[in-house]
């Protein structure tokens, strides 16, 4: 048993070339603590994310809205590892993109894929070694990554901060230990004879994870990830909502320092307290996006149905697709009212006069139209 007050993260060990690297820990015990804030964060995040569930599941169309969800964790997610893509840009086309932001849109769009491919997944595969190697599989194809072994537990030493291992900021354990620790991860997880509280359990996985760093790259996106499977697994989210890559973004070196702490003086409780605000607070404001974008789509239908005369059909058909696609040409258009390009030109420069859309490019050819106001909920 582990009393989290008493909890030793781990300890340095030696390399025989000369370098010393971090062994953490093992995870798969029972947990408990003396720290009754813990007790009250943990109440508070299970609130919010019953909120959160409950809310979703009166919403009609709910994957209309999770979609840009995805987008938006992806974009965030990725650009807590420097890549500079907007929301906007990653709602695009490829070919659509400059060549200079070609690299950045790759990266985020392979994290939409990837989260989506292991929501799908995780109907009949349990969150494991295979399902978490599968995932890095599509983050890392055809990326920046590619060459750092996609798919694949490390097979040498990595480093976070610095050039190299000698001015590393942290060393995370040799590559010999990454099953035995990634095993062990794995079993706590779905361990039922330990009565850890599910958000406590993926608190503490999540810190192993980013300690063990068992890839060369996409560490950190994998991590993140793992928090909203789990609660997807757990039936605690039925769809995947939460994502806390924009809480850890938005005060990165907390995320970071909070991290740290739990490696240098084993404090895992500040962590866990950081933790289960971040829950908290991210499962409000995603209930509160999912109500103001029920309050806008009723108000546009209404506008809709009460000015835009016979061709009321047409502008709801077009309505119904900007909420899965909120970035659109008059082709796509054409093809979604199945009308002629004149009748789509018509109707995209109505939505841009009453300000449903708004025309991104500035040119008079191949201009591209997004849907501004649910854009700007995310």
């Amino acid at each position: 048993m582990i009393q989290l007050e008493k909890y030793v993260s781990g300890k340095n060990e030696k390399d025989p070339t000369g370098y010393s690297y971090f062994m953490p820990s093992l995870i798969n015990q029972q947990w408990k603590w003396e720290e009754q804030s813990i007790n009250t964060l943990l109440e508070k995040a299970a609130i919010k994310l019953g909120e959160l569930n409950s809310y979703s599941k009166l919403v009609p169309n709910i994957d209309l809205f999770i979609q840009l969800h995805v987008t938006k964790e992806a974009v965030v997610s990725s650009r807590i590892e420097g890549t500079k893509t907007q929301i906007q840009e990653a709602l695009m086309d490829e070919n659509e993109i400059s060549p200079e932001g070609k690299d950045d849109w790759q990266e985020v769009n392979n994290y939409i894929k990837a989260l989506n491919q292991a929501i799908t997944e995780l109907e009949t595969l349990p969150i494991s070694s295979r399902l978490i190697k599968k995932t890095h599989q599509i983050l890392l194809d055809n990326a920046r990554g590619e060459n750092k072994q996609p798919g694949e537990y490390r097979r040498s030493q990595n480093w976070i901060g610095g050039n190299s291992l000698a001015d590393a900021v942290f060393i995370p354990p040799h590559q010999k230990n990454v099953d035995e620790l990634m095993g062990d991860l794995e079993k706590f997880l779905h361990n039922e004879d330990i009565k850890v509280p599910a958000l406590i359990k993926i608190g503490i996985a999540h810190y192993q994870f980013e300690t063990i760093h068992p890839f060369l790259d996409g560490n950190g996106r994998i991590g993140r990830l793992l928090i909203t499977l789990f609660l997807v697994e757990q039936k605690i989210l039925n769809k995947p909502l939460l994502y806390l890559s924009a809480f850890f973004e938005k005060n990165k070196s907390l995320y970071y320092d909070n991290l740290t702490f739990v490696r240098t003086k084993s404090d895992m409780t500040q962590w866990l307290k950081y933790f289960l605000v971040g829950v908290a607070e991210t499962a409000e404001d995603a209930t509160q996006t999912l109500s103001d974008i029920l309050e806008l789509k009723t108000k546009l239908e209404i506008s809709i149905t009460t000015t835009f005369g016979k061709r009321s059909n047409n502008a709801l058909l077009l309505l119904q697709f900007l909420f899965t696609k909120p970035i659109v040409h008059v082709n796509q258009v054409k093809e979604v009212t199945r009308s002629s390009y004149k009748s789509a030109n018509d109707l995209v420069s109505d939505f841009v006069n009453v300000g449903i859309l708004k025309e991104m490019t500035g040119q008079n050819r191949n201009r591209i139209f997004g849907f501004d106001q649910y854009l700007k909920m995310f």
